[in-house]
């Protein structure tokens, strides 16, 4: 079940009738759909909320799926895209390869999913920000080798925006961390959102307005 798709937006009706607010698409996993989290304290508000207190107008379209895979996000992506012009993201934040890597799938087969997802986005204009992921420690070094290269080289590949670590300085910490360890508490989403926010920031600079400002 592919569940709601959620849209967030930082406009007030004022900015709204003035200016067309950028489409930030984030695409992940359970990390942007924030288990174990109220809405309010999951990535997605907290990254609205920071956005609008630097005077970002910026509409946010959740798709994030607990559990889910690159596999999983290749394939309810023409879904989250949308068929309509206006329905389809200005931007996109892509977060996925962490369940990969938790289940220990090929790295050879997470590279290829995202290829041709960083791919789709490429032929629809979409600019992209991809937030790269770490293999856990207990698959090995080798295996760690080769997923964890996965993001810069196709960040590269496809010329985008790249964020080494969603979880830089989270990953480890349990007082960022809910009992399980493995995702973040609400203060450790507010590490994350401030960390990345610079990346997020250059990624919606890359927008082209077309009906207005797009940011502040």
């Amino acid at each position: 079940m592919l569940g709601v798709l959620l849209v967030l937006t930082g406009a007030s009706p004022a900015q709204s009738a003035e200016a067309a607010p950028a489409r930030l698409l984030l695409l992940g996993d359970s990390l942007v759909a924030g288990y174990g989290l109220p809405r309010a304290d999951a990535f997605p508000a907290q990254l609205s909320a920071a956005l609008k207190a630097q005077g970002v107008s910026v509409t946010i379209v959740e798709a994030g799926v607990s559990g889910d895979t690159t596999a999983g996000g290749l394939a309810r992506l023409p879904w989250v895209l949308g068929s309509a012009p206006a329905e389809q993201p200005d931007a996109a934040l892509v977060e996925l390869g962490g369940n990969d890597a938790l289940r220990g799938f090929d790295p050879q087969t997470t590279e290829a999913n995202l290829d041709r997802l960083l791919a789709i986005l490429r032929e629809r204009g979409i600019p992209v920000l991809i937030a790269g992921m770490r293999a856990p420690p207990n698959l090995g070094a080798d295996y760690a080798g080769a997923f964890d290269s996965i993001f810069p080289r196709l960040a590269k590949k496809h010329n985008v925006l790249l964020y080494p670590f969603f979880l830089d300085g989270v990953a480890g910490n349990a007082a960022l961390n809910q009992a399980d360890g493995i995702h973040p508490n609400a203060s450790g989403v507010k590490v994350i959102v401030d960390r990345i926010l610079p990346s997020v920031r250059s990624l919606l600079d890359s927008v082209k307005p077309t009906d207005g400002a797009r940011s502040g």
